[in-house]
């Protein structure tokens, strides 16, 4: 593939970490600015270089990095803007709701293995023992992490943002796999879309991603031009906890998700492809994309659920989690016994397929992903991740070579020996969606210094001919006032 290099132009720093990055055109306005959401609850916007508050719901988000040496999860996870924003000032907020907090769903197992500390450790299956592979989420009233919030906000006319009502209450198993820029909305069908994770930990250990009544690990869209006549609605788990009239609201659109750092949309002709990044365990972070598919009403999920008979999910979207991580079986890594204390050696980590009976299950349905890249990679032209981060089409004519392709963010190098971590910068141009397709690492032109840069977020403007990039000098949301947003330049 081509060698791409690009620089970086900073437009704004010190801030905290940039979840989200959007631009929209304001009412009465005549060109974007750019949005900014940061993980602990602020809304900024840039507009001619000058950056101003939108909203502050600080107050209103769960107290962020606690535990687990500040690194979190939850917070402002999404922010979409209503088609029609420029008329009517709708938008929409995702976020982990304060006084919330809960014990986790695995609490007291003896399934979680405990960190110093008394800190939970994540999830791993253990194949030699059947009731590690078949868990289930019991008691959820009392044993969850905390409840996300999606609501619908309006901007008045007199420039001040006003909550309208809250759309849906979820309450989440574990601190991670929550989404992140989770709203979107969809320009074919001017819906809501939600991307929901699947609900954390590792593994999936309740395997809610597959199950179709679990909102958890699911794409869903939202009509948000019915009215539910619901102004609190219930906290909940499965679609069929739902009033019937949001049930009305709803269609799922795709399962076997793990964590997703939100959907795109491209227009080609007379259609739209649609990509997504779904996550990885330990292998493989992967990106597919699909043009048609078929959304199921959630009311007919929970007819077929209630009436004990299989829906029609013919042509459904199944990105394969957890059977799958992207192109592979998901497996668990243990260190072989003969290289156990060499923990950097590509050799020394043997994989146990851990669901074997869901692989086979899923193998004919699910979705094939367009482009791979993996935790371990011997290639020269490679390089190893960590979480895949973003992805965007780019449209425009500024960096030529790139103009077609998928651009897409990982948090950081793999394997990095030493501080200051460095992101990765990406690209693929997509030829086929029956195979992998090839990428290429985008080498950046410009000096952080000893600073650490961590890539969090991607975005891009309306009409995906420009790109931005949040880079963040910490894994830790509690270390503060260390992001900065770049527009990515030739």
């Amino acid at each position: 593939m081509v060698k791409v290099k690009v620089g970086l132009r900073p437009i704004v720093s010190n801030l905290n970490l940039p979840t989200v990055l959007k631009t929209t055109i304001l009412p009465g306005d005549s060109i974007e600015s750019l949005f900014i959401a940061t993980q602990i609850g602020e809304i900024f916007y840039i507009r001619n270089g000058v950056i101003r508050f939108f909203l502050d719901i600080r107050q209103s988000i769960l107290k962020l990095g606690v535990s687990d040496g500040g690194y979190d999860e939850r917070g402002l996870l999404g922010l979409a803007f209503h088609p029609e924003f420029y008329y009517n000032g709708l938008f929409y907020l995702h976020y982990s709701a304060a006084g919330t907090q809960g014990p986790g769903a695995l609490s007291d197992s003896a399934s979680v293995n405990q960190r110093q500390g008394g800190l939970p450790e994540f999830f791993t299956p253990n194949p030699c023992d059947p009731n590690s592979l078949n868990l289930k989420w019991t008691n959820r009233e009392i044993k969850y992490d905390h409840i996300d919030t999606v609501e619908e906000w309006i901007l008045h006319a007199n420039g001040q943002p006003l909550k309208r009502r809250t759309l849906l209450n979820l309450r989440r198993p574990f601190f991670n796999h929550n989404g992140v820029n989770s709203l979107n909305f969809s320009p074919e069908t001017g819906r809501l879309v939600l991307t929901t994770g699947d609900g954390g930990s590792g593994y999936d250990p309740f395997n809610l991603s597959q199950d179709d009544i679990e909102i958890a690990g699911k794409i869903i869209e939202i009509d948000v031009s019915k009215e539910t006549f619901v102004r609190n609605p219930p906290v909940v788990t499965r679609f069929y906890e739902l009033p019937v009239s949001i049930q009305r609201t709803l269609t799922i659109i795709a399962k076997g998700v793990r964590n997703i750092p939100g959907i795109s949309f491209q227009r080609t002709y007379d259609h739209y492809i649609k990509y997504v990044g779904n996550v990885g365990q330990h292998l493989v972070e992967s990106i597919f994309s699909f043009v048609n598919y078929k959304a199921i009403p959630v009311t007919q999920l929970v007819q077929t659920y209630l009436g004990n008979y299989e829906p029609d999910t013919e042509g459904f979207i199944n990105f394969g989690w957890r059977a799958w991580e992207g192109a592979l079986p998901a497996s668990i890594l243990r260190p072989c016994a003969a290289n156990h204390n060499n923990n950097h050696n590509h050799n020394s980590n043997e994989k146990v397929t851990a669901y074997y009976n869901e692989v086979v299950r899923t193998s004919t349905r699910r979705l094939e992903p367009v482009v791979s890249y993996f935790h371990e990679d011997p290639r020269p032209d490679k390089f190893e991740g960590i979480a895949l981060t973003g992805v965007q089409p780019y449209l425009g004519n500024n960096i030529p070579a790139l103009k077609g392709s998928i651009v897409f963010t990982d948090f950081a190098r793999n394997h990095d020996a030493d501080p200051p971590v460095r992101g990765v910068l990406a690209y693929s141009k997509i030829k086929t969606r029956c195979k992998l397709n090839d990428f290429a690492v985008i080498e950046i032109d410009y000096n952080y210094g000893a600073q650490s840069a961590f890539y969090v977020s991607l975005g891009a403007n309306m009409n995906q001919t420009r790109l931005y990039l949040g880079v963040y000098g910490s894994m830790n949301v509690t270390d503060f006032h260390q992001g900065t947003v770049f527009e990515i330049v030739p």
